[in-house]
């Protein structure tokens, strides 16, 4: 059986926890799709695991085959039995960090004070985040941290976003190897799918590595003005931008991803419109 990889974001893209209003259909719609066979549901996401587990409670969202948490720092094998951890992900991407500690990262990064390192359980082995203030010019800031850390022989791939709810800007800084964009090539690889069975569908600043990347990928409608802005500059055939209208639905969240995989699998397209 050919399988179909299909990965999400979570917050304001699969979670409809924006200021847009969802479909009322659309998450019943998605989660009847994921559970065919021939699916394989990735979560992709900068959450940490126990609140990757406390929203798809509270939201009562399917039961995931793989998770790429932490925004691509860990990645997990998920189904009833439980979760676990990828081993062999870690040791691909630490040789970046030339075997550095957390702590030790940490304090190469002192000397700028506009990062505040955000709490403990948002960071882990492979993932240092920060809160920086949202007026910060994140370029500037990136552009010097690199240099910092190259000096010191260190490969990273630093990850800006903002919190719109809490007003703040976001810095998470990773081994160069990690991010959304390397963790979901490395599961196509591993998995061996083919990338024309591969969808993204994200909605903001962290998701734009995969956006504009070679993976197919859907921009649900409800994502900000500035991430869609940026996004035109993808190639249309990598990147489908949800407009609504699909199956009567809005284009917000698991409605913008379910119209991204009619566009992309016309297979599924007629699969959907027998479900109702």
């Amino acid at each position: 059986m050919k399988r179909y990889l299909l990965c999400t974001d979570l917050d304001r893209t699969l979670i409809p926890n924006g200021a847009q209003p969802e479909s009322p259909a659309a998450r019943e719609r998605f989660a009847r799709l994921v559970r065919r066979e021939d699916v394989s549901l990735v979560y992709v996401t900068g959450r940490h695991r126990a609140l990757i587990e406390q929203v798809m409670t509270e939201y009562n969202l399917p039961q995931p085959d793989f998770v790429i948490a932490d925004v691509g720092s860990t990645i997990y094998q998920s189904d009833a039995t439980g979760w676990r951890q990828w081993d062999k992900w870690d040791e691909h991407i630490a040789p970046d960090w030339c075997n550095l500690s957390h702590e030790e990262l940490y304090r190469l990064l002192s000397v700028f004070p506009a990062l505040k390192l955000q709490e403990s359980e948002k960071q882990n082995r492979h993932k240092l985040s920060f809160y920086v203030p949202p007026d910060t010019d994140a370029q500037a800031l990136i552009v010097e941290m690199d240099v910092q850390l190259r000096h010191a022989g260190i490969r990273v791939n630093l990850i800006w976003s903002v919190d719109e709810a809490a007003k703040t800007g976001l810095l998470d800084v990773l081994p160069a190897s990690a991010g959304k964009l390397h963790a979901i090539r490395f599961l196509i690889k591993e998995l061996d799918v083919a990338r024309g069975r591969t969808i993204f569908a994200g909605d903001s600043g962290n998701d734009l590595d995969v956006l504009l990347s070679d993976i197919p990928a859907v921009l649900v409608a409800n994502a900000d003005t500035g991430v869609r802005q940026q996004a035109a500059t993808a190639a249309a055939a990598t990147l489908y931008v949800a407009r609504g209208g699909y199956l009567g639905m809005n284009g917000n969240y698991a409605g913008g991803i379910l119209e991204g995989v009619a566009h992309y699998w016309p297979e599924m397209d007629g699969w959907l419109r027998t479900q109702d």
